[in-house]
């Protein structure tokens, strides 16, 4: 039967019910999403008192900047800041440079034992050697307490690596680059020159993969270190918020409180303004990174999901 374009089709009682739930849906879940996230904004920039009352529950009550220069003048978050740009920089780094060449290797057609050496490696995604073993191998490689616990144990992913794997297989034919090996091309010729200028969606996506893993990561840092200097963004905000180093007359919180007793408001006031304040400024880079890769995120799940 056809259909011409002035004819409209009517949406029957159950499709107008299915569409009713569908958006009653999706507004729940965008109001789910975005409340918190204006909340915490609108909570860093507003009256203590008012905060701290529940008087301000979703736009700012009483504007204010205070919370915000007691961060700016708290050094321990921009020496965790600088630590945390180190280790997610030269971190993603590593991992690229492990996961790239391992995913393509395993790509090959003409790589013997390919079939082994990937479900090789998928056997240390479900078994692992635990915390104790992990933490006595770093110790035995004098890793404890330097930038290197942080960056080589976690530095390759087999959930990546097989994404990666999927990218290769499904997006550069085999046929082009046995054309390139005929014509005389060594197989660094080939990867350098063929394969990793058609591979910016999946290095992108790599990179973010990594790269926000390693910005977030502060479990590495809690079991591994001890000096303060080396301490990452996260750990610093963990002393923060969770031990709450800011209200105790030493250590850490010191700086945060002679700060705070110098502005406007009182310590115990500023408390929860500067954890609002925090969890702003810790995130921001992530966010402003994210919607550059996101058409290649978007992108690199999908080969995933169809050809992992």
């Amino acid at each position: 039967m056809e259909l011409h374009s002035n004819h409209l089709i009517k949406d029957t009682k159950a499709d107008r019910v299915f569409k009713f739930f569908l958006y009653l849906f999706i507004v729940l879940a965008v109001l789910l999403v975005v409340y918190p996230l204006v909340y915490i904004i609108s909570a860093s920039v507003s009256d203590p008192n008012a905060v701290n009352s529940g008087a301000m529950w979703l736009l700012p009550k009483g504007f204010t900047w205070e919370g915000y220069k007691v961060i700016m003048n708290y050094r321990d978050i921009w020496r965790g800041y600088g630590m945390t740009v180190f280790y997610t920089v030269t971190g993603t780094a590593v991992s690229l440079i492990l996961t790239i060449p391992c995913a393509y290797a395993i790509s090959r057609k003409d790589f013997s034992g390919r079939s082994w050496f990937t479900n090789f490696m998928l056997v240390t995604m479900f078994v692992g050697g635990g915390l104790i073993p992990s933490y006595l191998l770093i110790r035995a490689l004098g890793w404890v307490n330097t930038v290197w616990a942080i960056i080589i144990p976690g530095a390759a992913s087999i959930y990546n690596i097989i994404v990666t794997r999927a990218f290769f297989q499904s997006n550069i034919p085999w046929e082009m680059q046995e054309a390139a090996i005929v014509d005389g091309a060594t197989d660094f010729q080939l990867f350098f020159k063929i394969v990793l200028p058609l591979s910016a969606p999946i290095i992108a996506v790599m990179a973010l993969f990594y790269g926000v893993g390693q910005w977030n990561s502060y479990f590495s840092a809690l079991v591994y270190l001890q000096d303060k200097n080396l301490y990452p963004l996260q750990m610093v905000l963990r002393q923060i918020l969770v031990l709450q180093d800011m209200q105790q007359g030493a250590g850490t919180g010191q700086t945060i409180t002679q700060s705070a007793a110098r502005a406007a408001f009182s310590a115990q006031q500023l408390v929860g303004v500067i954890k609002y304040g925090i969890m702003i400024v810790s995130s921001l880079p992530v966010i402003l990174i994210y919607p550059f890769l996101q058409r290649f995120f978007v992108k690199g799940v999908l080969i995933g999901s169809l050809k992992g």
